[in-house]
């Protein structure tokens, strides 16, 4: 079942969805524009140790994690 985790100062959110549910599938498709619009960093794991940068909504993607933004100052 696909995941999107989202990091935030708390910790992390875990959001698991249905492939397979066409509803489940537009809430998670929102939740990714919402979160990446707001500044937060997509990326799917690639490989052992490896992750690759998501621009658009992947519903195949196995874990989708958000990172925010970081601040300086």
């Amino acid at each position: 079942m696909p995941i999107q985790i989202v990091m935030d100062r708390s910790g992390d959110r875990r959001h698991p969805f249905s492939s397979d549910d066409a509803q489940e599938l537009e809430k998670a498709e929102q939740r990714f524009y919402e979160l990446t619009n707001a500044g937060f960093t997509a990326a799917v794991r690639t490989g052992p140790g490896q992750t690759s940068h998501l621009r658009s909504f992947d519903p195949t993607a196995e874990e989708t994690v958000f990172f925010p933004r970081l601040v300086g100052g």
